[in-house]
């Protein structure tokens, strides 16, 4: 029988190490180093495991896969119309944006569906009870369990679903048949037989995939939650992207009431749609119309403010691009962005400067998107490169002007997608002008339908010119 080996792990990276140091030599970490010992179960006791039958590809059922609708129209826009059945979907962000929130009030939409089986490691019933009782959720359905060992809380779903418990054995032997599970969180969970802590990569990960077979062998979606560290990637979302079927990222900013939920990953839908939700007292409110909503009180007769429009999937975005170009007090200016690439920025400094001969080089500039939301399309370019001239001379845009575009770095305007779906929001928000890419106006099939004036426009000095007329 060969000896077990011993030596050290880490509890961050599971790099082993023969001899102790004080450093990991495979992730860099200090203070990581624990015992461990082998099993010392020989490899020739391990039972065989006969090989799976192949299925034939026209034997595959292909019918539709059954979805569970949680009556949260932003959420089912997200999900691409519902939590998919034997799905693991990862619900991360910053402490303390919402991902528990949100999950509870999921249970509250699916009472009339499925029964929920919530597991937190994070909170106490007593907790959680009175996080229900603030957001107003009644459900029959719901059920708290307090657990952290991984392998318990799979055996209780298996009992649960196979119907072991008896009245006299179990006070909630009703729930015999969990429809969806919510771990809140994945950090706090952990496998008995790993040496690593809580809350490391090698017990995220191990913990991950157990709740993944799990999910696919009982046909039952579970709903991971996950938050996000200071890096990101070092035992936090990042590194369980491939191994769930759908990652949902929690964006905002805890200081603001409004949160974007938005799809990285999405096996079952499309990639490119977003949720809107506005915190309140009594929890997450949809935001049915947030292109009404980023543009409230923006300010008509104040230069450096315009509207930019966005795609984000099939919807079109409208937000409040502000910019301050002042002069610096110092020997090097600021450049300072939220909600725009810093890059990108510097990008149309360079062009505006070279293309039309406006200067920068002494002047403070700050971008800010209102109300949290990020524009990373190059079609917002054009309308942060009219604010910065409008804060510069110090000239208003005025009232009902739209613009879209991509800037090039010749000064050239580049055509941009879904002209049409852009052009119909902005006539039924109420704009009255619209600059977009000449080559755009070929995907609009008659212009005098529309009561908004449409202006094409080649480069940016044509799209100033276009501000005048």
């Amino acid at each position: 029988m060969p000896k077990p080996q011993q030596g050290y792990i880490c509890t961050v990276c599971g790099s082993f190490s023969a001899k102790y140091n004080g450093m990991c030599s495979g992730c860099g970490n200090w203070n990581c180093l624990e015992n461990y010992t082998e099993s010392s179960s020989p490899a020739n006791t391990r039972p065989k495991v006969s090989g799976a039958v192949p299925t034939q590809v026209d034997e595959i059922d292909m019918s539709e896969e059954s979805r569970y609708k949680t009556n949260i129209s932003e959420l089912d826009r997200v999900l691409g119309g519902g939590i998919v059945q034997g799905s693991l979907v990862l619900l991360s962000g910053d402490p303390g944006i919402g991902k528990s929130t949100l999950a509870l009030q999921i249970s509250q939409y699916l009472e009339d569906q499925i029964s929920v089986l919530y597991v937190t490691g994070e909170e106490s019933m007593r907790q959680i009870k009175l996080r229900a009782q603030r957001l107003n959720i009644a459900n029959d359905n719901l059920y708290i369990s307090c657990l952290t060992d991984i392998d318990v809380i799979i055996s209780t779903i298996r009992e649960y679903i196979s119907n072991k418990f008896t009245d006299t054995e179990n006070a909630i032997s009703n729930f015999h048949n969990p429809g969806i599970v919510i771990i809140d969180s994945i950090q706090t969970m952990a496998v008995s037989s790993s040496p690593s802590l809580p809350g490391s990569i090698v017990q995220v990960r191990e913990c991950t995939h157990i709740l993944s077979s799990l999910s696919r062998e009982l046909e039952i979606p579970i709903i991971v939650i996950g938050h996000v560290n200071k890096d990101g990637n070092i035992a936090g979302p990042k590194v369980l992207e491939h191994i769930v079927d759908a990652v949902l990222y929690f964006e905002g900013d805890r200081k603001n009431s409004f949160r974007i939920l938005r799809a990285v990953k999405n096996r079952y839908g499309s990639t490119n749609e977003i949720g809107v939700f506005e915190m309140r007292e009594t929890g997450l409110h949809e935001v049915q119309n947030p292109s009404a909503m980023l543009l409230e009180g923006k300010p008509g007769t104040v230069s450096g403010t315009c509207a930019a429009c966005v795609m984000e999937g099939t919807r079109p975005i409208f937000a409040e691009v502000q910019a301050l170009v002042t002069k610096t007090g110092f020997g090097t200016p600021r450049r300072t962005c939220a909600g725009f690439d810093y890059n990108r920025m510097a990008l149309l400094l360079a062009v505006l400067e070279k293309r039309i001969g406006y200067s920068f080089g002494t002047m403070d500039v700050y971008v800010n998107v209102v109300g949290g939301l990020k524009l990373e399309e190059p079609a917002a370019d054009l309308a942060v490169a009219i604010s910065l001239v409008s804060s510069l001379q110090d000239k208003e845009i005025g009232e009902g002007v739209l613009f879209f575009g991509e800037l090039g770095l010749t000064g050239e305007i580049r055509n941009v997608s879904s002209a049409q779906a852009r052009v119909k929001e902005a006539e039924r928000l109420g704009f009255k002008k619209c600059i977009i890419p000449r080559q755009s106006l070929s995907e609009l099939d008659d212009l005098s339908k529309y009561s908004i004036d449409i202006l094409g426009v080649s480069n940016i000095r044509q799209a100033f010119e276009a501000l005048k007329k």
